[in-house]
């Protein structure tokens, strides 16, 4: 466990339920400062289909590990490990609370677990790169699913970067990918704070974010960041709305289907988004329709 950190505070939960405001609440109150565990802000200029807080929209509250990527930046959750861990510890030895704030599963767990990553091997990389080149990721994804029926289960058959990700791991380590997932050891002691909402309620929320989005102006974000290598970036790409909108400026579909298809693609993400932190026993559950959201936040914190 990392030394002179008492106690980590995670906000979790899927997207559009709360968690940014509840963060700022708890902030204020308990003299704490934000990390972010959202793996697509940690990407320079994706803003407005992110919902990055604005630094006026976080209220004088410290916000850390954003913008740290261009967006032709693949993600590495081991560079994040090591990033927000750092963060942390500098929030703690300041005297003040670190709140873990994101909907990235992996990321949260990379963070307050004992996790450590395999290496790589630019060799195999390149080789299974170069295949997923030549074939396309369906080969791939039916050689995962030989290999490791549960990682094939878990990775989408059009994820080529983690398919490419699994296989090398299976090839390096010779166990199954999925193996590599330890048990839960806690590195910080640590409080999760799940929000959620019915889910009626949170699908309203997404298409109204969704669409606040679009008057932000997030076509012309979109362009901007095309112009800087964002159809070349393998994880950034594929962010939810960017991907939809590159299709759209690409002639692939009109404007509004790329608009009603990122409110569907944002309500099925949330789906799993809430399949994988519920899996957790650990998590403290709290309704983000609920009028005394923060006094309960501050209650399971204590």
């Amino acid at each position: 466990m990392a030394a002179g950190v008492t106690r980590v505070i995670a906000v979790v939960g899927p997207t559009a339920a709360g968690k940014s405001a509840l963060s700022l609440a708890l902030a204020h109150a308990l003299g704490g400062e934000v990390v972010n565990a959202d793996s697509m802000q940690l990407y320079r200029g994706m803003d407005i289909g992110t919902a990055k807080l604005t630094p006026p929209e976080r209220a004088g509250v410290p916000h850390h590990v954003l913008d740290i990527w261009p967006v032709t930046e693949p993600a590495s959750v081991a560079q994040y490990q090591r990033l927000a861990r750092a963060a942390i510890d500098a929030v703690a030895a300041r005297g003040r609370v670190p709140l873990l704030v994101g909907g990235s599963g992996l990321y949260v767990r990379a963070v307050l677990e004992e996790f450590e990553f395999p290496g790589t091997d630019p060799a195999v990389r390149r080789r299974l790169e170069a295949e997923l080149a030549d074939a396309g990721p369906a080969p791939l994804h039916a050689r995962l699913a030989a290999a490791d029926p549960a990682a094939a289960a878990t990775i989408l058959p059009g994820n080529g970067r983690r398919i490419v990700r699994a296989l090398e791991v299976i090839e390096l380590t010779g166990r199954p990918f999925t193996a590599r997932l330890p048990e839960p050891r806690p590195f910080y002691d640590a409080v999760q704070i799940g929000v959620d909402r019915d889910p009626a309620d949170l699908d309203g929320r997404i298409a109204a974010r969704v669409d606040q989005m679009w008057a932000a102006g997030l076509v012309d974000e979109v362009r901007a960041l095309e112009a800087r290598g964002l159809r070349e970036g393998l994880t950034a790409s594929r962010a939810l709305g960017y991907q939809q909108v590159l299709r759209f400026l690409a002639g692939g579909c009109s404007e509004a289907e790329a608009h009603a298809e990122t409110v569907r693609a944002t309500r099925r993400f949330v789906r799993r988004q809430r399949s994988w932190f519920r899996r957790d026993p650990r998590v403290v559950w709290l309704d983000g329709a609920d009028e005394n959201l923060v006094v309960r936040a501050l209650a399971a914190a204590e």
